[in-house]
């Protein structure tokens, strides 16, 4: 059974920036030794047994390069295992609010992880942070019993191929940790471009370059796939917006992140 771990970054609401939703897909034959590596990683970094790794901060006494080794490793590590990343980005001045941008993104991340299932022949396990939404327990009652609604070619899908939707934390899990350190590591490249922060440009470049494995391919020489990376809304009919999404899809092909899906204006 497939494991997907889900975390948020750019939850605070600023024009500009974009909301960002993740997962991480866990093959079934690799979790146990990707979380035995991590183990690993920790101990020989000497990171104190109940310390919750993240994005940040670094634990007490471990300077900002070994911070970045440490991080460098865990996503190495990951790369190894075959796990696969979804994300999905929508910009903050077309999202409605940041809890709602969640529950869509939620919504995306859970049906395209079904569709990958599909193409795995196998089932999974969706495993989300916890946040303060009052909406949420319902919606993931939602999302078991129901589906997806309001899809083009159905108006509604069970994802049949996901067997659970739980809570999990940070320190929980190696995974809870993993995922937190690759939304947190994406958000700081893409914040670098769309706040221009000129001094944080080259670091971006090699962050997507670390993580551009992560992402799925239908083929090894096709672009990302939408079900991988995926830019919401679909269409876009504010020109002013759409050139941000387009000028983000450059800056992230610029380091081989280069996905698939087109930029449509509706």
């Amino acid at each position: 059974m497939y494991l997907l771990y889900c975390d948020e970054t750019n939850i605070e609401e600023r024009r500009g920036d974009f909301f960002l939703y993740g997962g991480i897909s866990i093959p079934p034959e690799n979790c146990a030794s990707l979380s035995r590596r991590i183990d690993e990683i920790r101990e020989a970094a000497k990171v104190p047994t109940r310390f919750k790794l993240k994005f940040l901060p670094a634990p007490d006494g471990m300077n900002h390069e070994a911070f970045i080794e440490l991080k460098k490793s865990v996503v190495a590590a990951t790369i190894a295992s075959g796990a696969r990343l979804l994300v999905s980005v929508i910009l903050h001045d077309i999202a409605t609010t940041p809890d709602v941008a969640r529950r869509n993104a939620i919504n995306t991340l859970c049906y395209h992880f079904d569709c990958l299932l599909n193409r795995y022949k196998s089932t999974g396990l969706v495993l989300i942070d916890r946040f303060s939404d009052k909406q949420i327990d319902g919606h993931l009652v939602e999302k078991f019993s129901v589906g997806v609604t309001g899809l083009p070619h159905t108006s509604q899908l069970r994802l049949s191929n996901i067997v659970g939707f739980h809570y999990s934390a940070i320190g929980q899990s190696h995974f809870s940790s993993l995922i937190d350190i690759l939304v947190g590591s994406l958000r700081f490249a893409i914040n670098a471009h769309t706040r221009d922060q000129k001094q944080n440009l080259a670091t971006a470049s090699k962050i997507l370059e670390g993580i551009q494995p992560l992402f799925f391919r239908e083929k090894e020489t096709s672009p990302i796939s939408e079900l991988s990376f995926f830019f919401s809304p679909k269409t876009i009919r504010v020109e002013s917006y759409r050139t941000k999404y387009e000028n983000l899809k450059t800056f992230l092909n610029t380091g081989g992140i280069n996905t698939a899906q087109n930029i449509l204006a509706g």
